[in-house]
């Protein structure tokens, strides 16, 4: 894996083209990401919660291993009226032989990922997986963490150890 090398500035992230390379170089990023919130993601099956102290508990679902891939769900639930909503809601593929995460899917309604415009498919690309490498960057910097540990009971929807980290 190299350094990403695409530029930082928010204002030039939003607004500028893409290439393929930076869209690859950020895959790669939100892989080193992913690995510092989940560094067991390949050995880890079914849900997950990282409750650090002070920070909104983060769900972790693994939904299929293969040799090479794991394909996860990240998400938030917010409480709204009496049902619990998903919000951001990202599917994620783990490409483990090559270091990268690609954003499958995700929906959120908290920014306009696409500015009620269509971009062509690179830029929705990149805008999603920026957005992802912002939001796990986050994470991570909140001490959250998935491990064996944190798995959810099935049965009770409740975690077995929930997690007490302090930054």
């Amino acid at each position: 894996m190299r350094a990403p090398s695409y530029p930082w500035g928010l204002n030039s992230l939003y607004h500028s083209r893409p290439t393929v390379g930076w869209l690859m170089d950020l895959c790669d990023e939100n892989y080193r990401h992913l690995m510092r919130l989940a560094p067991e993601i390949r050995g880890i099956e079914g849900r997950h919660v990282s409750s650090p102290r002070g920070a909104m508990d983060l769900h972790l679902e693994v939904l299929e291993q293969t040799p090479y891939t794991t394909l996860a769900r990240l998400t938030y639930y917010f409480s709204h009226a009496a049902a619990r909503k998903p919000d951001p809601d990202a599917q994620l593929r783990v490409y483990h032989d090559s270091g990268q995460v690609e954003v499958l899917e995700i929906n959120q309604k908290s920014l306009l990922l696409n500015g009620g415009l269509q971009p062509s498919m690179l830029e929705q690309k990149w805008r999603v997986n920026l957005f992802l490498s912002k939001w796990l960057s986050y994470c991570v910097s909140q001490g959250h963490l998935f491990d064996r540990e944190s798995h959810l009971d099935p049965a009770s929807d409740r975690a077995y150890r929930v997690q007490d980290i302090d930054s």
